[in-house]
This record gives C-alpha cells, structure tokens and sequence, in this order.
C-alpha cells in the first residue's frame, strides 16, 4: 500500500516482463480495457518496480505545457529535457520508461510512439479504454510499433490473491487435473467463497472498498459510480442512448431466458440489423462480454458467427449484480448477505451464466452459443457456450441448481458427436464424471 492506493497482484505484470525482456525498447506497450480495471495502477507499479526512474504523464488532468510538447517532435532532446524539468526526473538511458496514462486524450502522443520507439532511448507504456482509444484514433497515423495487451477485471485468482489466499487455487487445479470430487464440506465453503467473488466482482476499487470496510453498501456505492462512469462512455458510443439502454438491460435480458438478446425490449420499436454496429463498439469498450450465436459450431468458431444472434453479458459480474438491483436506492445489505448464503429466492442462473462467460473470456476464449429447433419447430435446445477445444470443440451447458436433465447437451453430442472432444455441465455441486460428461463446478470454470 502506497499513498492511500491498495496494490493487487495481477497476472498481467508477467506479460509486461515479457515485453520488456523480449521487445527491449523495440515497441510501446499498450494496455487496453474498460475504465477502473488497474490499468494505470500496474503501468505504475511496473515501473517503480522495473525501472530505474519513469515519468507519468496523465493526459486526464495533464497542463497544456506538457500536452503540447506533442505537436511538434522534431526534436526529442527538446521534449526530453522539458520533460525531466517539469517532472523533476532524470531519465536514464535504457533504464527509464514514459508511461502516457488514457493516451487517447492526447492522439499525438500517441502518434509520436513511432518516433520515440525508434529513438530507443527510454520505453514507453500506454494506457487506455479501447473505445476512447479507437474513437479519438481517427485523424492520426496509429503506431505499428505497439504491442497490445488486454486487460481485464480480476479473475477469481487474483481475487483470491487480494484477500490473501495462495493456496485454494493450486487446490482447485490439482482436484481438476485429477478429475476428483472435493467432499461436501469443502465444496460448501468454496461455493460460498466463490459467491463473494460474484457478489464484490473484480474491479480493484471494488475489491480494495470489500477489505477495507467488509460492508456490502460501500461496496455496492462503489460499483454504482463504475457504472455511472461506463454509461458516460455509452454516450461517446451512441449519443441517442440506445448503448446505454442495452447495457442496463443485460440483467433483465439473461433472466428471460430467451434465445437471444431482444433489441425490441430494450429499446422501443428498435431491431437489431441497426444497432449491430453499436453491439460491436460496446464489446470493444470491454464493459461487456457478448457471446455469438455459432451457426454451425466446428472448430473455426468464428467462421460461423451470426452477428444478429447474440446474447450480453457484463464484463464484471459485481457490476452485473448492481445493475440487477440498480432500481433500488441502494443494494440492501441483506440482499447481498442472502445472495451470499445462497437463499435468495429469485433464479439466480443469469448471474451464474455472467459469471461464466467472465471467466471464459478471462482466460482467453471467444464467447460462442448454439441453438437446435425442437422437431415441432417451436422451441429450442440450447447449449449456453461452446468453446474451441485442441483441432475440436466442446459444448458447456450451465445449471444453476439441479442438474439431472441435460437434455441440450445430448441433443447437442448427437447432432454434432463427430466434432467433440469434452462434454461439460458447470454447476453448483462437486465434482463429478457420470456418462462421459464432465459435471464441473462453478469456481473450476478457469482451467477449461
């Protein structure tokens, strides 16, 4: 802990060394993600920690002095010396690094990347909400010399990091690997510890008001000042409201069940061949996560991609949960202590559903669905993700509590038994292996 800011361990501090260690000056780091995931806080630690010296340059509450270094960088001994005078930091060759927080205030700066990487005098590392990035990217020469890494909020890894356990991972994989049941008693206090994890969500400030106060409400009032700040950026989307609509709809939309997120619903009168575009920015702005229908599910996905079919998830379960409550003052207390105790009546499958598409995507998957028609053509079966799995693929059914139909899952193995390799059902129970299908629970999602 350093001035009031709590530091989390994050994963994404390997990725940094690897690009230090392999680039070596070569190209720019660009850290990309939705706003209040760490992004700033690790460019920071990163370079306390990695460097001899670094200057921030924060183009959010930068002078005009500093932002208009940028105009004109025909000479980089100039703009290295002002800066090293107004930031009163010496700057060391090969050993020092720039960091340019939300670059996308200042598109030159961005711009000049590819002068200052061949330089090679100092490194450089950015920082950015993709959208912001790629919106005020328009009128200038993007940089090829970037390597981009995406940020996300924090898994349940390094959830668990930030409340001080180191070992209930290591735990769940060996369990995983071994494909072996944990017992009642263990299971019941990693579900409920897993639940916390749903309830505060990943959001560093979210995660750091939790160890800080132990109160839902402030945690809750937290949560509701991310959203407020993500529905100001809806607006740069999509200044007739419609972005902001569809997000603060996710909650509703999951919990009809339906084959596929509504448009009509959300926004009167409006269908979905026109707002496939804004569907397409909000993903880039990482608030959500949006699973696509798969027309033909084979192992290149996203050849079969139906962009008119799809289903929104919120990138950050936590924030997911605020959202479903965002029509109260404030999400009670005993709200959350009931969600935590698990005797909340509503069906609290959309939440589990959000928390699962959170951790694919964490760890790296595309988000696709299927559906198959009933023979009377009237309903659907249909398998909630389906993910690329070595040359095939494997289909993921979730339940939120009973689990002895799943009848979309076999359907899905009929139809498609050529192109499978793993069966999954995640659910709320241990673990199990009964049929040829993996019965997965919930908090084991990360290592499929």
């Amino acid at each position: 802990m350093e001035d009031g800011v709590i530091y989390f361990k994050r994963k994404i501090y390997d990725t940094m060394l690897k690009w230090k260690s392999e680039r070596n000056g070569e190209t720019a780091l660009l850290i990309q993600g939705a706003r209040r995931v760490g992004k700033s806080t690790i460019a920071e630690e990163f370079a306390r920690h990695e460097y001899k010296s670094y200057i921030l340059i924060d183009f959010s509450k930068v002078s005009k002095e500093v932002s208009d270094l940028f105009s004109d960088i025909s000479d980089l001994n100039y703009l290295f010396i002002r800066l090293q005078f107004i930031y009163q930091v010496q700057l060391y060759e090969r050993n020092s690094v720039i960091i340019f927080d939300e670059v996308q205030l200042q598109p030159l700066a961005r711009q000049a990347i590819k002068h200052l990487v061949k330089d090679r005098r100092y490194d450089y590392i950015e920082t950015g909400s993709l959208i912001s990035v790629r919106s005020k990217s328009r009128n200038i020469i993007i940089p090829s010399e970037e390597t981009k890494v995406d940020m996300y909020p924090m898994d349940y890894e390094e959830f668990r990091w930030a409340l001080g356990d180191t070992t209930t991972i290591a735990l769940l994989r060996a369990a995983f690997e071994k494909k072996m049941p944990l017992g009642d008693a263990v299971h019941r206090k990693l579900m409920r510890d897993f639940r916390l994890y749903m309830l505060v969500g990943g959001m560093p400030q979210a995660v750091a008001t939790y160890i800080r106060t132990n109160n839902f409400s402030s945690v809750d009032l937290v949560k509701r000042d991310i959203i407020a700040l993500y529905e100001e950026d809806f607006e740069k989307i999509d200044d007739t409201g419609r972005a902001m609509a569809m997000y603060d709809a996710i909650p509703a939309q999951l919990s009809k069940n339906s084959l596929r997120y509504q448009v009509g619903n959300a926004i009167q009168n409006e269908k979905i061949e026109r707002v496939i575009n804004i569907v397409k920015k909000m993903e880039d702005s990482m608030t959500v996560n949006v699973a696509f229908h798969s027309d033909d599910p084979n192992v290149g996905l996203a050849l079969t991609k139906n962009e008119e079919y799809f289903k929104m998830y919120a990138s950050d379960t936590g924030l997911f949960v605020s959202l479903a409550f965002k029509d109260s003052d404030i999400t009670e207390n005993v709200i959350y202590d009931k969600l935590l105790n698990d005797k909340l009546s509503t069906n609290l499958g959309y939440v589990y559903e959000n928390v699962i598409a959170q951790m694919l995507k964490a760890s790296g998957k595309n988000l696709f669905y299927h559906t198959i028609p009933y023979a009377d053509g009237k309903k659907y079966y249909e398998i909630d993700f389906v993910i690329s799995d070595k040359h095939k693929i494997s289909p993921i059914e979730v339940k939120s509590s009973g689990y002895k139909s799943h009848k979309s899952l076999d359907e899905f193995c009929i139809k498609f038994s050529d192109r499978i390799i793993n069966k999954y059902l995640i659910y709320t129970k241990d673990y199990k292996r009964e049929n040829g299908v993996d019965y997965i629970p919930v908090y084991m999602t990360m290592f499929l």
